[in-house]
């Protein structure tokens, strides 16, 4: 803070005015940040690379060995990382801010629905994000590829940049989910990229990041720096760089026992009306699972990349990488075609990976984490105390191989709409829909619940539940250790204490924000 140094140059200031002096050097910093301000000792400091994939499961992630090498066997895996809603902008909200969605209000992706990213700029919500806080601490922060569905329609200009980023490169018109043919807010100018090899979406983005890096290791070596790094891969059309095209032929999504089930006479109606997928759905389902996998090898060279770079420039014992997805991805499972926004395992529980200084490497946490433990994680890894109005919790602890107490055990996930399609399907917007998709309700999606995943012995039964209960007065539960498959709903046999208890933990978690929503996934109500 330039108060602050003024202080420095004047070291017989009083004890009194160097009190005052303090105090208004914190109040000009804005309610922003808590924590050491840009002028504070940046020596030491780590930097974080984020990478956030666009529909990417566990399977498909799980398949991938370049990954498994690079990330795996470095780092730590969290095997119960889950995301507080399935589906792109709500949870990238959730990602940026560190809240659920009851507490963004964003639960879809786009603003004829409450969402997108229209309505996250007209609430206001990017004035306070993990980008400004670390900015303010005095990081280099950069944004490289999808920011949120529907960017930039609705602010001020093609080219807006949202607060908290020194370095800005977003596609802003075009098809980026095509990896080809798109427009990019480039720090504030819009440039075209074609349908060349070079101009091949992921590889764009890498190239983009490793100069970044460069830049600020040599230019500013005194400053960290934070990459929010977002691929537009495996999400549909999931085209592949030619060098990877048809490598996979033949590949299968996996037929595990809830794909195409025969049997949902004890599922809701929104499913129970669902067809049996004939063969022309299963052979589009294996086709875009084919194309998820080859394309995913674009990723994997991409973080490739970034190591090396990261290597070359002498930061990599001091930068921690971190890789996930915004959602996970059904592809067959209970009779549904390809996509998201659902509360069964293949959409909730996705990827996470984290290698850096210190983090044990081959080493896995079996805790529940959320897509919100990410802003409150790279706050604390920067020195940063984030606002009272995050809802997530640190994931330092388990960087140094240490399980907090208490953790919780047990957490919200919510889904509201949409009621119809997305209107981002029309000419010129930037979010084309899944095949088969079955989001909206108008097209056979999920009608609104709130659902809750429950660690065991936290009910008195000795077994992890998923409970979801339908504004249609419709419940499912599934014991998760004798039924991983969520193929019997044994709501109907359920004791009456059972559901009064899983009734009020989900009344309480889905209107609690903060510390009182930490403290309710920590305590099973009676």
């Amino acid at each position: 803070m330039k108060l602050l140094s003024v202080y420095r140059r004047r070291p017989a200031l009083p004890s009194v005015l160097l009190a005052l002096v303090l105090l208004a050097g914190a109040v000009s910093a804005g309610p922003r940040l808590k924590g050491p301000s840009a002028s504070a000792a940046t020596t030491g400091r780590p930097n974080i690379v984020f990478i956030l994939t666009d529909d990417l499961n566990e399977d498909v992630f799980a398949k991938d060995d370049g990954l498994q090498s690079l990330l795996t066997s470095q780092g730590t895996t969290f095997t119960k990382q889950f995301v507080e809603l399935s589906l792109c902008c709500p949870s990238r909200t959730s990602t940026l801010r560190g809240q659920c969605a009851h507490n963004t209000g964003i639960f879809t992706n786009d603003a004829a629905t409450g969402g997108g990213f229209q309505s996250v700029y007209n609430k206001g919500l990017e004035s306070s994000t993990v980008a400004t806080w670390l900015q303010d601490a005095g990081y280099r922060t950069a944004l490289f590829g999808k920011y949120l569905n529907g960017y930039p329609n609705g602010a001020p200009s093609s080219t807006y940049i949202p607060p908290g980023w020194t370095r800005w490169f977003s596609p802003n018109g075009g098809s980026p989910y095509s990896e080809y043919n798109y427009d990019v807010n480039d720090n504030g100018t819009t440039v075209h990229y074609g349908s060349t090899a070079a101009d091949y979406g992921v590889d764009v983005i890498s190239n983009k990041l490793s100069a970044f890096i460069k830049n600020t290791t040599t230019t500013y070596p005194d400053k960290p720096f934070f990459t929010y790094v977002a691929p537009f891969i495996p999400h549909g059309p999931a085209t592949p760089p030619p060098r990877y095209d048809g490598i996979y032929p033949n590949a299968k999504a996996p037929r595990t026992p809830s794909f195409n089930e025969a049997d949902v006479s004890d599922k809701p109606a929104w499913i129970r009306d669902k067809p049996l997928l004939d063969q022309t759905q299963i052979t589009n389902i294996d086709n875009l699972y084919e194309r998820r996998r080859e394309s995913l090898r674009s990723v994997t060279d991409l973080l490739q990349n970034t190591i090396n770079t990261l290597q070359a420039q002498g930061v990599l014992n001091n930068t921690y990488i971190v890789f996930t997805s915004d959602n996970g991805f059904h592809q067959g499972q209970h009779r549904l075609n390809s996509g998201k926004n659902t509360a069964y395992e293949e959409d909730l529980n996705v990827p996470l990976v984290i290698r850096g200084p210190g983090v044990p490497a081959g080493a896995t946490v079996n805790a529940f984490t959320l897509n919100t433990d990410f802003a409150p994680t790279f706050a604390q890894l920067a020195g940063v105390t984030p606002p009272d109005f995050v809802d997530g919790r640190s994931l330092v602890p388990f960087l140094k191989g240490v399980t907090p107490t208490p953790w919780r055990l047990a957490f919200l996930n919510e889904h509201a709409g949409p009621s119809t399609l997305n209107t981002n399907t029309q000419t010129n917007l930037l979010e084309p829909q899944d095949p088969g998709d079955a989001q909206a309700l108008a097209t056979g999606g999920a009608p609104v619940y709130a659902s809750l995943r429950a660690k065991p012995n936290t009910l008195g039964i000795a077994d992890p539940l998923n409970y979801v209960a339908y504004d249609t007065g419709e419940h499912e539960l599934y014991d998760l250790t004798t039924d991983p498959y969520q193929l019997n709903n044994s709501y109907g046999s359920a004791s009456a204490t059972l559901k009064r208890r899983l009734d009020a933990w989900v009344d309480t978690l889905k209107t609690a924000s903060g510390q009182a929503l930490r403290t309710a996934e920590e305590n099973p109500p009676q």
